[in-house]
């Protein structure tokens, strides 16, 4: 998968409820919930960076939004990085892409969990709860803006208990154009490091193969090292980085 086909998948993965389409950037808003969905998309080098920059800023204020560009690191981002250097913009969430041909020989499953991982397709209330516990910034009405996110895109939603039936960890595949985006890899804070996770991920794989996905694609925070080696072990590998450039954060926003 070519990084420009990524970035369109992850857009439709992860749809901002506010949206306009310039034709060379993408305006996304959707009430300050994560920074994906409250961000610009460059798609394309602008003719005139500052210009755009101000265009933008316009738009986030009219939302009472911050100003917040999704940069990836390739060579159409080195105008726009000027521009964002000469004012100042912060770095942020620096955020690594991962890829896996559909193919791709799965690695040995780690841990001896005989515990059953529910699949749905649509999040249930106890996989959202858990979920919005590890990632989430905010209450009720930001977990409902989040829950409008997700099932915007058709998706599988994995769910694995522990032997007392406690949620211990989630996980959701996107389905996009025959392709599967693995979001919201989430293991509770007391049930890690016990494979819970892997076995999310190897549910979501294999949903993932029934439904005739070709291929998959995640996002790991590029700090966070053990996601980076569960995902290593499972067949992925490095397609690409990207990072958020924010002007005068206000407000934390979750992660990658």
């Amino acid at each position: 998968m070519s990084l420009a086909l990524i970035e369109a998948l992850m857009d439709h993965a992860w749809p901002a409820l506010d949206r306009e389409d310039t034709g060379g950037w993408v305006m996304r808003a959707a009430g300050g919930v994560t920074q994906r969905a409250n961000s610009v998309w460059p798609r394309e080098e602008a003719d005139d960076h500052e210009s755009a920059v101000r265009a933008a800023s316009q738009w986030y204020r009219s939302r009472r939004l911050p100003l917040i560009f999704q940069v990836f690191d390739d060579e159409r981002s080195a105008g726009l990085n000027a521009v964002l250097d000469a004012q100042r913009f912060t770095r942020q969430s620096e955020t690594l892409i991962l890829v896996r041909a559909a193919d791709t020989p799965p690695g040995a499953p780690r841990g001896d969990l005989p515990n059953d991982v529910e699949i749905s397709e649509e999040p249930s209330e106890e996989w959202l709860r858990l979920w919005w516990s590890v990632d989430g910034r905010g209450g009720d009405a930001e977990l409902e803006i989040a829950r409008k996110i997700l099932v915007s895109c058709p998706s599988v939603y994995a769910l694995v208990t522990d032997d007392d039936g406690v949620p211990a960890a989630v996980g959701r595949l996107a389905l996009v154009d025959g392709r599967g985006g693995i979001y919201c890899m989430a293991t509770a804070a007391g049930h890690r490091r016990r494979g819970f996770g892997r076995q999310v991920l190897d549910a979501l794989l294999t949903a993932g193969g029934h439904r005739g996905v070709s291929g998959f694609w995640l996002l790991a925070m590029a700090s966070n090292t053990a996601a980076q080696a569960l995902y290593e072990g499972a067949g992925f590998t490095e397609r690409g980085r990207y990072l958020y450039r924010q002007a005068r954060p206000q407000r934390a926003l979750s992660g990658c």
